[in-house]
């Protein structure tokens, strides 16, 4: 394989990063408030699966807490 160099290598980033398709300041902000709401709807999800669980092990081993 042949070496390049650092000038060459510089230009071969800026070609390829050219071609990217980059998203739109809305998609963005879009898929951010969609991360922040899958989120937010996984920790009420597994605080309930907590709570649930919590209760189960709890009442068969006579626990009350």
């Amino acid at each position: 394989m042949a070496k390049t160099s650092p000038f060459e290598f510089v230009q071969q980033v800026r070609r390829e990063t050219a071609k990217v398709t980059w998203p739109t300041r809305k998609e963005t902000g879009i898929t951010t408030l969609m991360v922040f709401i899958m989120v937010a709807a996984a920790s009420v999800f597994f605080a309930l699966v907590d709570i649930v669980l919590q209760f189960g092990i709890g009442y068969l081993l006579g626990v009350s807490g």
